[in-house]
């Protein structure tokens, strides 16, 4: 009776592993590695905790054993756990140093409190087993659509059941104005998972772009099969969209796939987005931004486009009659269209642009009226020609100035021998105006410094080498900064050299150069890190073409 007992209560062990494993969806070799931890803490707690106690469970059949081991020692430091060689050979007779003896211990009856203390370790075990495998579950589908039910509703957060783990959407990743209730089935991208005290969080949104991409991907099956390729995307939740497409296949239409046949694959899209509008646009084939700016206007007509590649800056030129929709409302259109093609995009009318550049053309006929000492006419023809700057009449081929209308060589000298003299006279000023701010000689030296530059760097307060050295790129050129409200314009926040012709790699080459002046790095420093950066970025793109040709390849290429 007492061994049918035992076979019991073995099997009921078993059972009762194979059932947690089941409803967790964790590996049963936990289970049992849980219920060891609990028998072995409960043997603890009744023969010593400063004891060596080991619990085993075949997990064939169910048995347990346990046991205490001793180290054999030279030196005894813990008589609990430790013993001398000769204490050992008594029981041993071939034992040496590094040996462990097993005693096996009797079964343990479990009291009350000892039977509750193992039933909570073991729930704390199973519950970090499953915790581990939501998070080593969900991290690898961070980018994925995920499908849950809404289980609950908490000050607009809402928490989706996913089946095997629970997500949140937070109130700012809703689409706005969407009600949602209990029980519902709702489609959500998964762009977040981290690991914290209370489990992993799962966090979800149905607001990002990236939910509109894989939305299109599970509607397309060109997009899916990435035959056709959604190269960018900008949204405002719940009002309207902007999708940028283009097609590796020239006999597929993209826009057309998207789509569909009388407009129901994006229709399907629409619908899971509460009725936003979508505006599905070509990406041009030659990464031409002009057309790009053009085409995401849409449905604006565009008469002309200017790009300035150093400021990130485009303008654009509509007919009065389509300056509104091309802003849109509230600054709707321009602005998803300036996030979609990554320009700043600045929006004038045809009259707006020629009264402008009337405005510049007199600038720079006073301009040259005033440093070349010649009178409007003559000015006038040198700003119709298209110089802009005293500099660019002081230093082009004198031919160039000549072959004007009207002009000859002796008149191409004069007028260049005037505007050297200007640039010398202002030079001087500057020069003057330099030491007067304080600034020292030595900023000067630096490369691509000009006088006009420390002119700014002394009404700056950058009045030493060191000063210059400790300058960001964005204290030189400024910076944009886009507020996280829908309907907020870009704040500019102006730098130092605002307005000289510096870019922030230019920026970068001046700071860097009087960090070398400063003797803060050396040239050597320089390239090594170049060369180290080098390397990391060709690691980078061969484990990235590696992970897109195959696993196999990837697995090569991270032992490369």
């Amino acid at each position: 009776m007492a061994q049918a007992g035992i076979s019991a209560n073995r099997l009921e062990l078993l059972q009762i592993a194979d059932a947690v494993a089941r409803e967790k969806v964790i590996d049963r070799k936990i289970v049992i590695a849980a219920m060891e931890d609990a028998i072995q803490k409960a043997a603890k707690s009744r023969y010593g905790a400063e004891n060596d106690i080991r619990c085993e469970i075949d997990p064939r059949t169910g048995e347990t054993k346990l046991t205490r081991v001793i180290q054999v020692v030279e030196t005894v430091e813990n008589d609990s756990t430790q013993m001398t060689v000769k204490e050992a050979q008594r029981r041993k007779p071939d034992a040496k140093v590094g040996d462990e003896l097993v005693e096996n211990l009797p079964p343990l009856d479990f009291g009350r409190v000892a039977a509750q203390n193992a039933k909570q370790v073991i729930v704390q075990k199973v519950r970090d087993a499953e915790r581990e495998r939501q998070f080593s579950e969900y991290k690898d589908r961070i980018g994925e659509i995920a499908n849950g039910t809404v289980k609950r509703v908490e000050y607009g957060n809402v928490i989706v059941d996913l089946g095997r783990a629970e997500g949140i959407i937070r109130r700012d990743e809703m689409i706005p104005r969407e009600n949602v209730r209990l029980g519902d089935r709702i489609r959500s991208y998964i762009y977040d998972v981290r690991r914290e005290q209370r489990g992993p969080q799962i966090f979800l949104s149905r607001a990002k772009p990236e939910f509109m991409s894989k939305l299109f991907a599970q509607e397309v099956p060109e997009v899916y099969d990435g035959i056709v390729k959604i190269v960018a995307v900008a949204r405002d939740p719940g009002s309207r969209a902007k999708i940028a497409v283009t097609s590796k296949d020239k006999a597929i239409d993209p826009v057309g796939a998207c789509v569909g046949m009388r407009g129901q694959r994006v229709q399907a899209v629409v619908a899971e987005l509460q009725g936003e509008k979508v505006d599905i646009i070509q990406y041009p084939d030659k990464d031409d931004a002009a057309t790009f700016v053009v085409n995401a206007l849409a449905p604006a007509e565009v008469a002309k486009v200017v790009l300035d590649d150093d400021t990130n800056r485009i303008e654009v030129v509509v007919p009065e009659s389509q300056l509104s929709l091309a802003i849109g409302r509230r600054g709707q259109n321009v602005r998803l269209a300036s996030q979609l093609t990554g320009w700043d995009i600045d929006i004038l009318t045809e009259q707006e642009e020629s009264e402008r550049r009337q405005k510049e053309f007199a600038e720079r006929s006073t301009l040259f009226m005033e440093a070349l000492d010649v009178d409007e006419v003559i000015a006038q023809l040198l700003a119709t020609e298209g110089f802009e700057t005293v500099q660019e009449v002081a230093f082009v081929d004198a031919g160039e100035i000549a072959h004007i209308e009207g002009f000859d060589e002796d008149t191409a000298a004069e007028i260049q021998a005037r505007a050297r003299e200007f640039l010398e006279r202002q030079e001087a000023e500057r020069d003057a105006r330099r030491k007067e701010l304080g600034v020292a000689d030595d900023v000067g030296k630096v490369a691509g410094v000009t006088t006009a530059m420390l002119v700014a760097f002394g009404e700056n307060d950058i009045k030493s080498v060191e000063d210059l050295a400790g300058a960001t790129p964005d204290d030189l050129v400024g910076w944009t900064e886009r507020k996280k409200e829908k309907d907020a314009e870009p704040v500019r926040h102006k730098g130092v050299l605002e307005g000289f012709e510096i870019d922030r790699k230019g920026a970068e080459e001046m700071i860097m150069a009087a960090r070398i002046a400063a003797g803060w790095v050396t040239k050597e420093d320089l390239e090594k890190m170049k060369l180290e950066q080098e390397a990391a970025a060709a690691a980078a793109a061969a484990a990235a073409a590696a992970a897109a040709a195959g696993p196999a390849t990837a697995g090569a290429a991270a032992k490369v």
